[in-house]
């Protein structure tokens, strides 16, 4: 089976070696590790204020997760540009790339954080059921806003560091990033060391001083490690309209696609608060586990799109899908190896989160379906950061639409019609799954992403 799949995936090789493929990977992984950290602390510590603080806070921080979605998606297109620069071996476009793309994120942000400031608590007002829950998420939401200026401005950061191949960088921000939440969520939550007990509001401003810590962070990196004029970073001298339309075209898809995939997990948590409070709470806890099991899936996408487009870039176009199978076998062990673990001590893993029995064992199961749709991520993840790569992003954006369409209907179905547990409900990830896995692949198999210009 193993010598059939790669006689057909493999149907020309790749330069392209499991060795660099890891050395791209792995300090993202690293970096994702340490910022699943915060995510874990977070749930834990809002875990230990009670079922509607977790709710809330879960709310509240997909809904601003949802916005951010669109700096992240045109970050990741500007990544591909960059990627695809540094692989025909310019590299003073690359610099101009990272200052426009910077420019935009920032007035980008300026419009975002107006709408979640002035629409935010009226949009949460009308769709969160418990009063309870809509005001913690609103509370968190007024703090947590604020970060968004310092986010975008890693996201470019990022953009550049994992476009040119370097991204060591990121596990040394992400680390500093975590060590200033953990000890601020421990301080400001509870109320420890001399600071005010913010519960919630704690959390989020835990959040906001943490990404300016990683903006500081990247930037004394930058000018001590990095040859600033080879580049020509920081340059915002000359303005391109003509480039900045090229990094639109690539990012926009990505940007909406992002958008929506994080707003429709959003509405899945709002379909699951309907069914009541101890699941919306147990679904918070399962969504910071789940974030730890794709973790290595996320390393590995990012390396994909910058790989895909490196090769591309080099003319080598018919290494690309090679180079994507290679990834998947690596990500897919990976994932598997963490999966293991959740399999053989469940009980144990969601205790980190609660004391409560009753969530404890309703969340049993639900870690069981979301460790088999993480298997099928480490195919669909990489398969479809690999449409992206080619430059494709149009075609990645509709392959994510349909997908979502088919996610949100059978999520409403399973609640709204069939009454379903909510173990049945979190299937959906499986469905959700298999459908990227599969549309992606054919996809690339069909070619038609040849001869892309970025």
């Amino acid at each position: 089976m193993k010598e059939r799949f790669k006689s057909k995936f493999f149907s020309k090789g790749t330069s392209i070696t499991y060795k660099r493929i890891w050395s791209i990977a792995y300090p993202i992984i690293i970096g994702s590790v340490a910022q699943n950290i915060i995510n874990v602390t977070d749930t834990a510590f809002l875990g230990r204020l009670g079922e509607i603080a977790l709710g809330g806070g879960a709310i509240g921080g997909l809904f601003y997760m949802a916005f951010l979605m669109f700096g992240w998606g045109f970050g990741i297109g500007t990544q591909i540009v960059v990627a695809r620069r540094y692989g025909e071996g310019v590299y003073r476009p690359i610099g101009r790339t990272v200052g426009h793309g910077f420019l935009f994120l920032f007035g980008l942000a300026i419009v975002l954080f107006s709408i979640i400031n002035f629409f935010g608590g009226s949009i949460l007002s009308k769709i969160v059921e418990s009063v309870a829950v809509r005001n913690t998420s609103i509370e968190y939401l007024n703090f947590m806003i604020w970060g968004i200026f310092f986010a975008h401005t890693n996201f470019i950061f990022r953009a550049f560091y994992v476009g040119i191949g370097r991204t060591r960088v990121i596990t040394v921000t992400t680390l500093v990033m975590v060590c200033v939440n953990v000890f601020l969520d421990y301080s400001l939550i509870f109320g420890n060391f001399g600071f005010p007990a913010m519960g919630v509001s704690g959390a989020a401003l835990a959040s906001v001083i943490a990404e300016i810590s990683c903006t500081l962070s990247f930037i004394a990196y930058t000018f001590i490690k990095i040859p600033i004029t080879k580049y020509r970073l920081f340059n915002f001298k000359v303005l391109s309209r003509k480039l900045l339309l090229r990094l639109l075209r690539i990012s926009i898809p990505m940007m909406f696609q992002n958008f929506f995939a994080f707003s429709v997990w959003f509405f899945f948590f709002l379909i699951i608060e309907k069914m009541g409070e101890s699941q919306l709470a147990i679904s918070n806890i399962i969504r910071s586990i789940y974030i730890v099991l794709l973790i290595p899936i996320m390393g590995f996408a990012s390396a994909t799109n910058t790989l895909v487009s490196y090769v591309i870039g080099q003319g080598r176009q018919n290494e690309v899908l090679a180079t994507i199978g290679k990834i998947s076998i690596i990500c897919v062990l990976g994932v598997v190896a963490i999966v293991g673990t959740c399999a053989i001590i469940p009980e144990k893993i969601i205790s980190i989160y609660t004391f409560d029995q009753q969530l404890i064992q309703m969340g049993i199961p639900i870690l069981y379906v979301i460790s088999i749709s993480s298997i099928l991520f480490g195919f669909g993840f990489i398969f479809f950061s690999g449409v992206s790569g080619t430059g494709k992003t149009k075609v990645s954006f509709f392959i994510e639409i349909q997908a979502l369409t088919v996610y949100l209907i059978y999520a409403i179905i399973m609640v709204m019609v069939l009454k379903a547990s909510i173990a049945a409900v979190w299937s959906v990830e499986i469905l959700y799954g298999l459908l990227l896995s599969m549309v992606s692949l054919i996809y690339l198999k069909s070619k038609r992403w040849m001869g892309a210009k970025v």
